[in-house]
């Protein structure tokens, strides 16, 4: 058992928070602060504050990191936390952070979505040193894993979540991390409004992998039946889109069916 504290603010981050709590002492969660959030813009706390505070774990929200950041641990785990670390703050502990990707592909802050929009049929997660550059540093552990055709993020970032642990591990043990590849660099953007829209005239595989990418969290949407509605599940069947579940405007999520009954 290490001793180690985590920086995460995210759901992935509070999934790996949960799970390294149970084989390490967690002495702080690094978090970001209360922000208002949904339609009725509502104060409300990272899900990984409420993971820490279930748990017992001392929980820190500065609105940022300053140059005097104290860490008072040697090894402090990164995991969507979501805030600029600065350089003083990297040379006074070991930053391990986790990244959902096979880096040096998928650098940046959407790796799962960008992969599944791509159609990547593998994908994996990187421990590496946290460096000022983004998600450049040295790779501490690795491990690949296969991506399902019908695989959504949320089963891909729950894969991710369960493999970390043991990485994190085979990373705390490994103190001369290899540099990564020149070759295979990708970025993976920020998901923007753009990336939500579906343009029913492109490939069906191309909607698909949109539509999942962007499932459970965010939400694909587009005019269905002439309707604005969020889609959030589809496959494919003999290269064609049958839509699973979608969410008409102001209404539930439902059955592609149920919607279809509810138009007669």
């Amino acid at each position: 058992m290490a001793r180690i504290a985590v920086a995460a603010t995210a759901p992935f981050g509070a999934d790996v928070l949960e799970r390294l709590a149970e084989r390490h002492e967690i002495p702080y969660l690094l978090t970001q602060p209360d922000r208002p959030s949904g339609r009725g813009r509502r104060v409300s706390a990272p899900l990984a504050k409420r993971v820490a505070e279930t748990l017992g774990i001392p929980v820190w929200q500065p609105e940022r990191l300053g140059d005097d950041f104290d860490p008072e641990v040697e090894t402090i785990v990164a995991v969507a936390y979501g805030q600029l670390v600065p350089s003083a703050a990297l040379e006074r502990a070991r930053w391990l952070n986790v990244h959902p990707s096979l880096l040096p592909r998928w650098r940046g802050a959407a790796p799962v979505e960008r992969a599944l929009m791509a159609g990547d049929e593998e994908t994996g997660v990187t421990i590496i040193e946290l460096v000022e550059a983004l998600d450049a540093g040295p790779i501490a552990a690795l491990e690949r894993f296969e991506v399902g055709v019908d695989d959504d993020a949320g089963a891909v970032f729950g894969r991710a979540a369960e493999l970390t642990p043991a990485l994190i591990d085979v990373a705390l043990d490994n103190r001369e991390p290899a540099p990564q590849a020149d070759e295979g660099v990708t970025y993976a953007e920020k998901i923007g409004p753009a990336d939500r829209e579906l343009d029913w005239s492109r490939p069906a595989e191309e909607l698909h992998n949109r539509i999942r990418a962007l499932s459970p969290h965010i939400g694909a949407r587009g005019l269905v039946e002439g309707r604005p509605a969020i889609v959030w599940r589809s496959r494919l069947v003999d290269g064609k889109l049958e839509l699973l579940e979608v969410q008409p405007e102001g209404r539930r999520r439902m059955t592609y069916d149920e919607f279809l009954r509810g138009l007669r």
